[in-house]
């Protein structure tokens, strides 16, 4: 059977083990894409218009909607969800609850999802539709939170040592852009001050090592 996302690989279930792999990390990058997308909820400044809205109309929302949708009940934690409800009705068991903060929502729904990938790969027929809204999600909030313009994406210097919570390296490309004090990250937030950088350059080489040695074994 060719894998149902990639259309590529020949798999015994309906996802191949490499995206299998991809779509764990995109499930574990989830808590950290909704805590990056808060830095951009302000909507970008645009000309001045005269009275509310140019037009007589309501003004503008002091949020950008599409950052607000993503961060919403209907968002990042939304499409979790649903697919968490869905996984469990297929396996006879009962539904999850819903309950918290979003933050929490959507921590537990990618948990959840991520701890029974082995299942949906293997067994479940919608693990194909499942695995391309996750990785569709992950690209709809790239494009909010990358950078636009090759002149402001700075010196790339490897991947984001940062661990979260749940343990979770953030892996995240590391960029130093000019006038910076600090190598913040743009996805986790974390940031590296100058006395940090002897460190931080170690890691990044040894995980280079890493996956030198990875790819030639």
């Amino acid at each position: 059977m060719i894998c149902q996302l990639c259309e590529r690989h020949e798999t015994d279930g309906y996802l191949c083990p490499g995206c299998s792999a991809s779509t764990a990390r995109r499930l574990d990058r989830m808590p950290l894409m909704y805590t990056a997308l808060a830095a951009f909820l302000a909507p970008q400044a645009r000309p001045a218009q005269h009275g509310s809205s140019g037009k007589g109309g309501p003004a503008p929302l002091p949020v950008s909607e599409h950052v607000l949708a993503l961060r919403g009940p209907g968002g990042l934690v939304g499409v979790l969800e649903d697919w968490r409800s869905a996984m469990q009705a297929d396996r006879g068991w009962k539904e999850p609850a819903v309950t918290g903060l979003v933050e929490t929502r959507l921590h537990r729904a990618a948990r959840a999802l991520s701890l029974n990938l082995g299942w949906i790969a293997a067994s479940w027929p919608m693990a194909g539709t499942f695995a391309e809204e996750i990785r569709d999600l992950e690209r709809d909030v790239a494009s909010v939170v990358g950078p636009h313009d090759r002149a402001e994406r700075g010196t790339r210097l490897g991947k984001c040592p940062a661990v979260d919570p749940s343990g979770a390296i953030c892996g995240a490309v590391l960029r130093h852009y000019p006038g910076e004090r600090a190598v913040t990250c743009r996805w986790c937030g974390c940031a590296f001050e100058p006395h940090e950088w002897g460190v931080l350059r170690e890691w990044i080489d040894q995980d280079a090592a890493n996956h030198a040695e990875e790819v030639a074994s």
